[in-house]
Parts: structure tokens; sequence; C-alpha cells
């Protein structure tokens, strides 16, 4: 249920731009991701920050596509996003010396400190690859081919997702027998 609800967005976007044009397309994802955001709100009774950030920037670049008629904000916005998440984990990390990762996930998962260490600089660095690579297609190729590059793209956080769990599966700590 959780995967349908992330994939909600993108998908009507998708088909509203393959329809409609990006500046429909845009108007869709915005309020998908409201719809989204009122949804996992019901739910969780919360929203993370990466949630709030994510609204944000999709309301703010998506905006400024429709009233400019320009659809170079809404293909930055996922540039922005990700490069933003990329520096602000950098920063925590090496010059605060704090693991946001650990920080936010600490309470769900148990893990040594050295797996949160790894685990935080492989999203340093995935973050900054899917921020690089947003912003080639962008300038690279057209919008329509960064429309599919947004769909056919979700498999690198798909991808990136399973190999985590793989990684940490041998870490995390089970239910051991009691003598």
């Amino acid at each position: 249920m959780k995967i349908l609800i992330d994939f909600f967005p993108i998908l009507l976007f998708f088909g509203a731009y393959k329809f409609y044009g990006i500046y429909v397309g845009t108007a869709v994802l915005m309020a998908a991701t409201v719809a989204q955001m009122a949804l996992i709100y019901a739910i969780d009774r919360r929203l993370q920050t990466m949630h709030k950030v994510t609204l944000v920037l999709i309301l703010l670049f998506g905006t400024l596509t429709l009233v400019l008629q320009d659809d170079r904000f809404i293909k930055w916005k996922p540039t922005v996003l990700y490069g933003a998440m990329s520096l602000a984990l950098a920063v925590a990390l090496w010059a605060m010396k704090k693991n946001f990762l650990k920080m936010l996930l600490g309470s769900q998962l148990e893990l040594p400190d050295r797996v949160w260490l790894r685990l935080n600089v492989a999203w340093i660095i995935y973050c900054a690859f899917m921020s690089a690579i947003n912003a080639y297609v962008v300038v690279n190729f057209s919008t329509e081919a960064w429309v599919d590059f947004k769909l056919w793209g979700y498999a690198f956080p798909l991808v990136f997702l399973i190999g985590q769990g793989i990684y940490i599966a041998p870490h995390l700590k089970g239910d051991e027998p009691t003598a």
C-alpha cells in the first residue's frame, strides 16, 4: 500500500503530461502531492521532514512553472531536492558530527555505528548521483525525454533501497531465544 502512495503523484503526472502536456501535468502533480501528503498524514498522524520539504518544493517549483509558463522550474526540482539532501547529510555528518539517518531511524533499527556511517555515506552519494543525473537529463534532453526519465528513473531508488536492505539484513539483531 505504501509503495502505491509513493508512486501515485508521479503516475498521475506522467498520464496528465502524455495527454495534456507539461503544464497540466504540473498542476496534476501539485494536486496529487497535496492529496498524497494528506493521506500520509491521515495514516501516520504526522509528516516526516522529507515529506514537508518535498511538498514545499513541488508547490514552489510547480507554481513557478505554471505562473511563468516555463517548464525548466519543475524539471530542476529533483536536482534541487536531491542536491539539498546530499549536502544536508554531508554537512551533518562531517561538520556537525551527527548521523541524521541514525537520528531518524535509530529507534526503528538497531544497527552498529559503522553500519549507520556507511548507510549515511551511501545516501550522500546516492542523492548526489540522483541530483547530477537529473541535471544531465534536463540539460541534454527534451521535456518528453525528461518525463520518461522521471517515470522509468524510479528504478534507481528501488535498486538503491533493495541494496540497502540486503546490506543491513545481516546486521539486524533478531529475536534471540532466551535460555
